[in-house]
């Protein structure tokens, strides 16, 4: 399907993927280029003020996760693993061979699976707040995991998940298997980091939830990284829509640093 809008015209549709009826965007033309949200998040509550900037010059490809959005749940935990899965049947089911890719929080997790699961599918990734290891966050945020509920998830989160899905008492869905996921979570083995051979671009923000000692750590541990880390909170660098202030313009995220990244020719 066909839609357009604030002037920018994108197709959409869903695509079964192993077992998930699983909902998708696609603007523009050009190398394509994987967008992959954060947990509790949708298409357009992570990246609705950097999709019309990628777009001028690449394909964007977009899509919801597990219980997220417009995408089914299915019967089973939500994992990193099953989710780098999906994408991957996804990107297969539109006729997509190689793409670049830029995962935001846990979707930067996700990111990290589809080059350690599916390499062949990876040219260069940009790891936004992405976490690899339990040691990346403060101590705090696994005990807040553990009694997490609805009532604490952000407000916009909330609205951004009721503005598109289907059904909205999925929302209660979603949270939990985003909670479990993350209570569940265990270190990606260095061995599986260091066999990551494509250029990736780590970035977090100055004030993000992930620690700047982790996206050092990150940057070090893959063959072929570079680190940026930004003044601002958890995707204020991209423009996602729980850091957005007032002020905000385009000017504040980091796409140019993402283009010039994107397009550097490889040594």
């Amino acid at each position: 399907m066909q839609t357009t809008t604030d002037t920018l015209a994108f197709n959409s549709g869903y695509a079964e993927v192993n077992g998930l009826n699983m909902y998708y965007e696609v603007y523009g033309q050009g190398k394509p280029i994987v967008l992959i949200h954060g947990g509790g998040s949708t298409i357009q509550s992570n990246f609705a003020k950097l999709i019309p900037l990628l777009a001028k010059n690449r394909q964007v490809i977009a899509m919801e996760l597990q219980a997220h959005g417009r995408t089914s749940d299915r019967d089973a935990d939500s994992s990193f693993e099953q989710d780098a899965d999906d994408v991957a049947a996804l990107l297969k089911n539109l006729g997509i061979d190689k793409a670049d890719f830029l995962g935001f929080s846990n979707g930067g997790t996700t990111t990290l699976q589809i080059a350690i699961r599916h390499p062949e599918l990876v040219d260069k990734m940009i790891l936004g707040s992405a976490l690899a290891k339990r040691n990346g966050v403060p101590e705090w945020f696994w005990d807040f995991m553990k009694q997490a509920t609805l009532e604490n998830m952000p407000i916009q989160l909330q609205e951004a998940y009721k503005q598109v899905a289907p059904d909205t008492g999925g929302l209660q869905v979603m949270h939990d298997r985003d909670a479990k996921r993350m209570v569940d979570f265990k270190d990606i083995p260095d061995e599986q980091l260091k066999a990551i051979k494509g250029p990736a671009l780590v970035i977090i923000g100055d004030k993000d939830v992930i620690t700047p000692e982790h996206a050092i750590e990150l940057s070090r541990k893959l063959v072929s990284a570079e680190l940026a880390i930004i003044p601002g909170g958890h995707g204020a660098y991209i423009g996602e829509i729980t850091t957005i202030t007032p002020d905000f313009t385009d000017s504040d995220m980091v796409v140019p640093m993402i283009e010039k990244f994107l397009n550097k020719k490889a040594k």
